[in-house]
């Protein structure tokens, strides 16, 4: 099944693809929300959303409204890394509503996460950039063939000046070389 036709088809199962990609991602850093703010469900019922859709249910409100309310907690988290993994659950819902249009902001949605976990490790190790690479190593050995084809029909994003903006840009390059 096709969903919206833009500058490209993209299939529902490649929607799944891209889901379960961000909902792991997401899944591995949710805690660090947990932990900073225990009483704020939202993160974890906009991952709960995401993995309905990757394990089959239709895609719906759910994922919309979750996702954005777990990007309004992460407004209003404590700290950098609970503000990144708040983000990083809200993709995975809104991952399902993927647009297929040729435009490299697209990309965040397929890999912001992603990004997110690496600097979300790098703060924890004090700043260390090799345990950034080894969360971007892990996310380039967990992309499918089909993650990669997706990726391969949006532009590549340009290199943005926050750190988690460079992470992604360097997973993304990394990706696309995979080809």
């Amino acid at each position: 099944m096709t969903t919206a036709t833009g500058d490209f088809d993209l299939t529902i199962d490649e929607l799944r693809v891209v889901a379960r990609f961000v909902a792991e991602t997401a899944e591995a850093v949710l805690p660090v929300f947990e932990e900073a703010h225990p009483h704020d469900p939202r993160p974890r019922t906009a991952l709960d959303a995401a993995w309905e859709f990757v394990n089959g249910a239709r895609r719906s409100r759910l994922q919309r409204v979750t996702s954005m309310d777990a990007h309004r907690a992460a407004k209003v988290a404590s700290t950098e890394s609970a503000r990144l993994a708040a983000q990083a659950a809200g993709d995975a819902a809104s991952a399902a509503y993927l647009h297929p249009i040729a435009k490299a902001h697209q990309v965040g949605h397929l890999l912001r996460a992603a990004a997110n976990a690496a600097r979300i490790a790098e703060i924890g190790a004090g700043g260390d950039p090799d345990a950034a690479e080894a969360v971007l190593v892990q996310a380039r050995e967990r992309a499918t063939p089909v993650l990669i084809e997706v990726l391969s029909r949006y532009p590549a994003p340009p290199v943005g000046k926050s750190r988690t903006a460079q992470l992604m840009s360097a997973l993304d390059a990394s990706l696309r070389s995979c080809r």
